[in-house]
């Protein structure tokens, strides 16, 4: 017999990882041949951060880094470098999240967006530091405005679409277990 609690992780897990592969193949699509002149926001990134504070269970590291290390070697990035921030990022708010719970959502918002601009700027500061090539700093501010902008459309989405929503305070799945 399959366990309930289990089933409803793998599956959540596995729509993560669809939706990651949808928005990385819609990114990926040429459909344009001028340069973006607006960076649009990062939504993997944005995917990640609210499941990570919503649900921990459905978003383990383990996803994360091969999530992550795959948008790296397809967006010809150094690889392991952005998936090691995101990591670092997402295991912070992971970390957090019961402190987190029960907060209004503007300081959620204020937080993640927060961490969108370390992160940001910890891997700009790398690439420069090895002397890498990359984006002026100047765009790479614009997208995070945009991610941090689209960060709550995510949530509702996560919310309202696919049913992640928080765990609330003592809540125990059908083994009686602490979530």
């Amino acid at each position: 017999m399959v366990d309930p609690a289990a089933a409803t992780r793998f599956s959540y897990r596995s729509l993560f990882l669809a939706l990651a592969a949808v928005i990385l193949f819609v990114r990926l699509l040429p459909l344009s041949a001028l340069p973006a002149r607006f960076p649009g926001p990062d939504l993997i990134l944005c995917l990640a951060l609210a499941w990570v504070q919503r649900r921990p269970d459905y978003a383990p590291a383990l996803l994360i880094v091969i999530v992550f290390l795959i948008e790296d070697i397809l967006a010809m990035r150094p690889p392991g470098l952005w998936a090691l921030i995101v990591l670092l990022g997402t295991e912070f708010l992971r970390s957090r999240e019961a402190l987190l719970r029960d907060l209004p959502f503007i300081v959620e918002w204020a937080a993640t967006g927060a961490l969108i601009l370390a992160m940001a700027i910890v891997n700009w500061l790398v690439l420069a530091l090895f002397l890498v090539p990359q984006a002026d700093f100047g765009p790479v501010m614009l997208q995070v405005i945009t991610t941090i902008v689209a960060y709550p459309l995510i949530v509702l989405a996560t919310l309202f679409v696919l049913g992640v929503r928080r765990t609330a305070t003592g809540e125990v799945d059908t083994l009686g277990r602490r979530i």
